[in-house]
């Protein structure tokens, strides 16, 4: 029997697109209490680009060669000992934060969640972290009622969308904020589109909104936190805004650590920082869960997250290119056993 091949995406050293390349690896065995998988689908992340440039504070401590790879859908190939309750063939997911952008990966079982068989793989791989932050933000952080109005900005994104699809679905009035080329998606997602080059979100609610959810942080946060009505919450997920400045890491998480010094601020106004790994330390029942519940209603037709495109391995490094200059409508996502167009062309 001819052994597997396993291909990764490899991270040589930190910095742009051009470090990251596709090299032959070893075939991992699952040890005990883990599952080898066969990767179907992994996401391909703005928050890759932010490992790949030390950015990102959870992987900041960790030196190159890496693997990239934040998630993964995947199918059983190989049981550990002592596993139980998963079979050959079945189909899992999880988060990672690294090694899923391969043809072969073993993870911990117990971190597992079941992927129903019917929902396409690609599919799939979107819950896992821009779904899934977008549902415990709103559901664990936020803890959203009926009515209640607002505020999501980067709405065209891959987090922004999930936020105003699963919003609509829980009663809320929506705006979002995007570039006016995004508004016919917006409308289409249930929200009202906001201009940024020419609207200014803090003024568009006469008192205020009751939640604004900020992935980019523009001004350090300051204008998501005046377009807060009293006792208003604003939720902070992420610092696009810095990382396009080219803001050292330092700045960035001086702006999150400003978060906490809001919560006590006149008018009862509230700030949190929401961190999927955090939160997932914290509560890791909620994780599965909370994904399980995803998983539901994609199988149901509920949601129906947009796949720009499906990238084959020789490609991740175009794909983090088209991250990092935006405008995708739709997520990215890696599938190792796509061909390359480089080697359709060459047939």
């Amino acid at each position: 029997m001819i052994e597997p091949r396993n291909r990764v995406v490899q991270l040589r050293r930190y910095g742009g697109p051009e470090e990251l390349e596709v090299v032959d690896a070893r075939l991992p065995a699952a040890g005990p209490g883990e599952v080898r998988v066969r990767v179907l689908a992994s996401g391909l992340e703005y928050t890759d680009t932010l490992i790949r440039r030390h950015l990102y504070p959870q992987t900041a401590s960790r030196r190159p060669p890496l693997v990239m790879g934040y998630d993964v859908i995947g199918e059983v190939d190989q049981l550990g000992n002592g596993v139980s309750g998963f079979q050959l063939g079945d189909r899992v997911a999880d988060m990672t934060v690294l090694g899923s952008n391969a043809a072969y990966r073993t993870l911990q079982a117990s971190y597992l969640t079941p992927v129903p068989a019917s929902v396409d793989a690609a599919e799939a791989a979107t819950l896992v972290l821009s779904w899934m932050t977008a549902y415990q933000l709103l559901h664990r952080a936020a803890q959203v009622q009926r009515a209640q109005r607002v505020l999501v900005h980067g709405a065209a994104g891959a987090v922004g969308q999930a936020l105003l699809v699963l919003g609509s679905m829980a009663g809320l009035e929506l705006w979002g904020g995007a570039h006016g080329r995004h508004a016919t998606l917006i409308r289409e997602l249930g929200a009202t589109p906001i201009d940024y080059q020419g609207e200014d979100f803090a003024r568009v609610l006469p008192g205020g909104f009751d939640v604004v959810f900020d992935g980019i942080g523009e001004d350090g946060y300051r204008r998501s936190f005046a377009a807060l009505k009293p006792g208003g919450l604003l939720c902070a997920y992420g610092y696009s805004a810095g990382v396009q400045g080219q803001r050292r890491m330092l700045t960035m998480l001086m702006w999150i650590a400003r978060l906490y010094l809001w919560r006590c601020l006149p008018g009862g106004r509230r700030a949190f920082f929401y961190s999927i790994n955090a939160m997932r330390l914290q509560h890791p029942a909620w994780f599965i869960e909370d994904l399980k519940r995803l998983f539901a209603l994609l199988a149901s037709g509920a949601i129906q997250p947009r796949v720009a495109e499906r990238i084959a391995l020789d490609e991740v490094a175009e794909a983090h290119r088209r991250l990092e200059a935006g405008g995708l409508e739709g997520k990215l996502v890696l599938c190792p056993d796509l061909p390359s167009r480089r080697n359709q062309r060459a047939a």
